[in-house]
């Protein structure tokens, strides 16, 4: 059993494979938001500009996804919120969290996803980057206040050069 990248407890050829191989089409916006992170995961990035609205070559840059998905150390999925997306609908948004390394930094990717049902399959149309907050941990240090280095000058005379 291969569990499967997107965090469902089933395993990888019960739950996403079988969207990616193209042997069935996600029933809604979720499980296709499942299924395009475990193509990330996968390096499947065929299937990420299949599942695209806009398929076009304006619309994604093949190589840098690709180059993207395989340089990237995948860590989970977490779902916040759907909205819609039911039998009955014609849109439907997911609020997701995507957790990957790159370069050794980890990084959350958070977004809205935007999907409309097309012709009866669901495809994504649009993302919105969710802005993470910056909290410091340490105060911030004013153009005149003294240096933190120790130098005994003040701040824009020393470090912030």
């Amino acid at each position: 059993m291969e569990p499967c990248p997107c965090g469902s407890s089933l395993d990888y050829k019960k739950c996403c494979e079988p969207f990616i191989s193209g042997k069935a089409k996600a029933p809604n916006p979720e499980s296709l938001m499942r299924s395009r992170y475990t193509a990330y995961v996968k390096g499947a990035v065929d299937y990420i500009v299949q599942t695209c609205v806009n398929r076009g070559e304006d619309s994604i840059n093949v190589e840098e996804t690709k180059r993207w998905s395989e340089q990237s150390e995948w860590k989970g999925l977490k779902i916040i919120k759907t909205e819609k997306g039911g039998p009955s609908d014609k849109e439907g948004s997911v609020e997701f969290i995507a957790t990957y390394a790159l370069d050794g930094l980890l990084q959350n990717h958070h977004e809205i996803s935007g999907f409309k049902k097309v012709d009866g399959e669901w495809l994504f149309d649009s993302g919105e980057v969710v802005p993470e907050t910056v909290v410091r941990s340490t105060p911030k240090v004013g153009r005149n206040d003294p240096c933190p280095c120790g130098s005994g000058k003040k701040y824009k005379q020393c470090c912030a050069r």
